[in-house]
């Protein structure tokens, strides 16, 4: 049997069910390159995660994950059971960095489907609402952010 992965990738407005959990996988585990390359195209110049010396004497003695790195990776470990069919992420909200991240950290992540309504001016698509939480390798949670998600319906995608 051949498996079309174009076919599982992503779900449209019908397959998600209010309620529903995806755990996201694999994990990821985060690399000092991860994070200064990251810092560096963002152009994010904060000594908290490029200068080891400086935050030394931090309350973490160590230089911190930048949370956007974390936020964005989170999203993309879960685009496969959420939106790799999307047509839009409409918005995010209530985005709580609830946690530290350090290199060496692995990440792990699930989403929540919360809820879903059929678009007013488009009957080809729905919103569907999930909420995302991620942890690391002690099952701390250090991320957790709600968005919402334009996918087509079934019949959209057949033609």
């Amino acid at each position: 049997m051949e498996i079309d992965g174009r076919e599982s990738f992503g779900r449209c407005y019908e397959d998600f069910n209010i309620g529903d959990v995806y755990k996201h996988w694999p994990g990821k585990t985060i690399t000092e390159f991860d994070d200064t390359l990251f810092c560096l195209l963002t152009m994010n110049h904060n000594p908290l995660h490029l200068d080891e010396n400086y935050m030394k004497g931090s309350q973490f003695g160590k230089r911190l994950v930048v949370g956007t790195y974390v936020f964005s990776l989170v999203v993309g470990m879960s685009v496969r059971d959420i939106s790799g069919k999307a047509i839009a992420n409409l918005g995010y909200d209530e985005v709580r960095h609830v946690g530290p991240s350090f290199y060496g950290d692995t990440i792990y992540a699930e989403t929540k489907v919360l809820d879903k309504k059929e678009s007013r001016s488009r009957p080809d698509r729905g919103i569907v609402i999930v909420e995302s939480r991620a942890w690391n390798q002690k099952n701390e949670t250090i991320l957790t952010f709600k968005r919402q998600v334009l996918v087509s319906k079934k019949k959209a995608r057949e033609v």
